[in-house]
């Protein structure tokens, strides 16, 4: 899609950092314990042969948010308010179950997550069941005050802070567990699968689906909103923004794939990487294990502090959709000081916390399905919505390349939505 001479030019002259931001909290959110785990584990087994997977994995995600983008600022539209006075509002009824059961059980893994980290960080407790409950609770508490008394420029902050930790200190701990520049060129630019006893494939698979969020990416257009980026016009500055996000989400795997690669990995979830940081001090003394273990209580909390203040969004879109479907209302900016946002927001900050008494396994495991479920849904929506010129005009519609690479991301996610529901 060409863009017009004025747009580019507006690109050329806009300092980067005015154009980034929503993409680094999407890639803020996006990027949990389970992401870090799974490119560790695939980096023990794999190797670095499996860096471009990685790559990959961040390029199928920037399509579809790509055209979300694309969708809003031609319609004015979020996804949800074009889907609901396009399609009727059984979407809304159709997609609450699913938005509460995933709150719930992402909600818990996050505070749970949260909880084993600062445990590791601050061994306070005897038994680290007790440290898990204790600082996840906290950690969640203290999410929900800065979202309800902050606003979004403290959010905005504090996600700023979370993705310096995150990247600095695990950036530098794979820089310092450094395999060699030949290796990873190869693992970038040269595609392969390494078998690993014929876990190769399943795990390669595992890491291209891993990278970044699955529902939180709707919530990038509400992002938007908050930014000021209303117009077709932002299209460009939008690009350039999810591009630095996901360059730096994949920066960040490719990183906790090089840490596996060179540390012996066991254990699955949370509770893995800080067996992992417990391996670092063997190979690199007390240093290593706390710039991880600070690198990781980034990414976790900063995952809890995304979705806590970016799902009620979605809930409280959907409520202005209900009461008013048809009068173009629900336009506006959501006020992150109404009712529906802040019952749904003092909700998804408490409820899940029941699963801090569960087993983290079985959380874990659940809300994994339940974001394979879903991301099909959303790259078969862009395709679809995307595809009429009557709908978001010729200017803004689905290029060959794109149908092509959104057909690809349909594919393979609708493959991971079997594969993780016991279906294959």
């Amino acid at each position: 899609m060409e863009q017009p001479a004025t747009e580019r030019d507006a690109v050329r002259r806009a300092p980067l950092w005015l154009m980034i931001g929503p993409g680094l909290l999407l890639a803020a959110t996006g990027v949990g314990s389970g992401d870090l785990a799974t490119g560790a584990i695939a980096g023990s087994l794999l190797g670095p042969a499996v860096l471009w997977a990685v790559l990959l994995g961040a390029l199928l995600k920037f399509v579809v948010t790509e055209g979300l983008a694309r969708w809003q600022l031609a319609t004015g539209e979020t996804l949800l308010e074009g889907a609901v006075r396009r399609i009727g509002p059984i979407v809304i009824w159709a997609f609450f179950p699913y938005l509460f059961l995933w709150s719930f059980f992402v909600g818990s893994a996050q505070v749970s997550a949260s909880g084993v980290t600062l445990h590791a960080i601050l061994p306070v407790f005897d038994d680290p069941r007790h440290g898990k409950i204790v600082f996840g609770i906290a950690s969640g508490l203290a999410a929900l005050a800065l979202v309800w008394f902050g606003g979004y420029k403290a959010f905005e902050r504090a996600m700023q802070v979370c993705i310096g930790l995150m990247f600095v200190m695990v950036v530098a701990t794979s820089v310092l567990l450094w395999p060699g520049t030949t290796p990873v060129l190869e693992g970038l630019f040269v595609p392969a699968i390494p078998d690993a006893d014929g876990e190769g494939f399943t795990w390669t698979i595992a890491l291209i689906g891993g990278v970044g969020g699955t529902l939180t990416v709707l919530c990038y257009g509400y992002w938007l909103r908050e930014e000021g980026r209303t117009r077709p016009e932002d299209l460009p500055a939008c690009r350039v923004d999810l591009g630095t996000g996901y360059l730096m989400t994949a920066l960040f795997g490719m990183a906790m794939v090089i840490v596996g690669s060179s540390i012996e990995v066991e254990g699955e979830g949370t509770e893995l990487l800080v067996r992992l940081s417990d391996r670092l001090a063997d190979v690199m003394g007390p240093t290593g294990k706390w710039l991880f273990l600070v690198g990781t209580f980034g990414a976790v909390w900063s995952s809890v502090l995304g979705v806590w203040q970016a799902v009620p969004y979605l809930f409280a879109d959907c409520w202005a959709l209900i009461r008013r479907p048809d009068d173009g209302a629900a336009r506006a900016a959501v006020d992150t000081t109404s009712k529906p946002y802040r019952v749904y927001l003092l909700l998804l900050a408490t409820v899940p916390m029941l699963g801090l008494f569960a087993s983290f396994r079985e959380v874990q495991k659940i809300y994994t399905v339940l974001g394979a479920l879903f991301f099909p849904l959303l790259a078969l929506a862009v395709l679809v919505f995307n595809g009429r010129a009557s709908w978001v005009g010729a200017r803004f519609r689905n290029g060959p390349a794109t149908i092509i690479a959104l057909v690809g991301v349909l594919l393979f996610f609708s493959y991971l939505a079997i594969r993780d529901s016991g279906g294959g």
